[in-house]
């Protein structure tokens, strides 16, 4: 398996992980998250691999966010997966997979431990 990391080109911890993937000769795919979204099977395998919830792979400060009321604590994974998917804004980024687990780039240095 390569290295991927789901980026937005637009966030400054985005950027900052590309950078340390670089500086550390990672060979490693770059996906634009927000034009191809991950599958609902691999954002599923995402949030399982990083050992969290649906809830905490989402971007709460997303206008998106308050307008569906996904602060509901009511709402299932399902709903909370399906949401990120119609709508990959919510998914928090920067997200690192490689051969040794995923990382949430936040803060950048956390992907130290999987490269």
């Amino acid at each position: 398996m390569s290295t991927k990391i789901y980026h937005n080109a637009r966030c400054s911890k985005s950027r900052a992980t590309v950078a340390i993937l670089e500086q550390n000769d990672v060979d490693f795919e770059v996906v634009n998250y927000l034009v191809n979204p991950p599958s609902e099977s691999e954002l599923k395998s995402i949030i399982k691999d990083l050992g969290i919830g649906a809830r905490d792979l989402l971007r709460k400060g997303e206008s998106k966010f308050k307008e569906l009321g996904l602060s509901d604590k009511a709402l299932s994974e399902e709903h909370l997966i399906s949401a990120m998917l119609e709508f990959p804004i919510l998914i928090e980024r920067p997200i690192v997979r490689t051969e040794k687990g995923v990382a949430i780039g936040r803060p950048p240095e956390n992907i130290h431990s999987i490269i």
